[in-house]
């Protein structure tokens, strides 16, 4: 009997390990378009992550394109974006009616329909009547049918991007959400909704944190924090280095993504700073798409 139980006991807790596949799942990409998303970045990322770490963090995680990419068995991701964490929460935990929601918004997709689903929020108490799956399948399908893919609100926290006219979207794709989901529900990942700093408190030795913040702009028309209510100017650039600073002092991994712009060298003068070109294709306007130079800043690692 003894052993039988003993037996038992291994099993269960094989089976509350993180599970993470050998390859990696070509399904597990991000959900959402989103302004300085890193998929056209992400073999430059990649040669930047540490050889070894513990736990991953990422306080900006926006669309998760890194956090899908390196698809680690242990993570913390964060946003102070309350609508796109819920999102997350809502593929972990309720994939199906997510979808069936989502599909329902594709077959009904039209002008007058997208601008009545877009105004529920100029209504508090009946944009707070809707569940986490309504709000869910909402901005996904506002997102994948908006001008140019934006995530944009205004002063009063209400989505203003016009519609897009797009011609038989695909609001959400069955497997993309599904394997999103399993992979939630089978890995140790926490999903929070905090100031950045918050997101860290747990760090240590041995981890290692993606910071990826709104951009100091490279010019006084080129700033963009529409995606959330919290403005993130140089005072909040410099408490997030204050931040990198402790973490890097913890014996953290730390890289940080910004603008090419002398204040932020100046910032991260005492870290490694490399310049790459990144591909921007989510803008308002146009002619401010294409090449630009981003800033990879790292400490307490060496790349190749």
């Amino acid at each position: 009997m003894s052993t039988l139980k003993t037996a038992m006991t291994e099993t269960e807790q094989q089976k509350k390990k993180p599970r993470r596949s050998r390859e990696p799942n070509p399904f597990l990409r991000p959900f959402l378009k989103w302004a300085g998303g890193k998929r056209q970045l992400l073999p430059v990322l990649k040669k930047h992550i540490p050889k070894s770490y513990k736990t991953y963090f990422e306080p900006f995680v926006g669309a998760g394109a890194l956090f899908f990419a390196l698809q680690r068995p242990k993570a913390v991701i964060n946003d102070t974006n309350q609508e796109l964490i819920n999102c997350y929460k809502v593929i972990k935990n309720n994939p199906e009616e997510l979808l069936e929601k989502t599909k329902e918004h594709e077959l009904n997709n039209s002008k007058i329909y997208y601008y009545d689903l877009r105004d529920l929020d100029r209504d508090k108490l009946e944009f707070d009547s809707l569940s986490d799956i309504d709000k869910a399948a909402r901005i996904i399908y506002l997102n994948k049918t908006c001008f140019n893919g934006l995530f944009r609100v205004n002063s009063q926290g209400q989505f203003n991007v016009p519609y897009g006219d797009n011609k038989n979207p695909v609001v959400a794709e069955h497997i993309v959400i599904t394997t999103i989901s399993e992979y939630l529900n089978e890995n140790e990942i926490e999903i929070l909704n905090r100031d950045f700093k918050d997101a860290v408190t747990d760090a240590k030795r041995g981890d290692f944190i993606y910071f990826d913040p709104p951009y100091d702009p490279i010019s006084d028309s080129s700033s963009f924090t529409g995606y959330d209510l919290n403005g993130f100017g140089r005072e909040e650039q410099i408490r997030l280095r204050d931040l990198c600073n402790e973490l890097v002092g913890r014996g953290c991994q730390v890289l940080i993504s910004n603008s090419s712009t002398d204040f932020i060298k100046e910032l991260y003068r005492d870290y490694t700073v490399k310049e790459v070109q990144a591909s921007r294709n989510i803008n308002s306007v146009g002619t401010s798409r294409g090449k630009i130079n981003e800033l990879l800043i790292f400490r307490n690692y060496d790349v190749i």
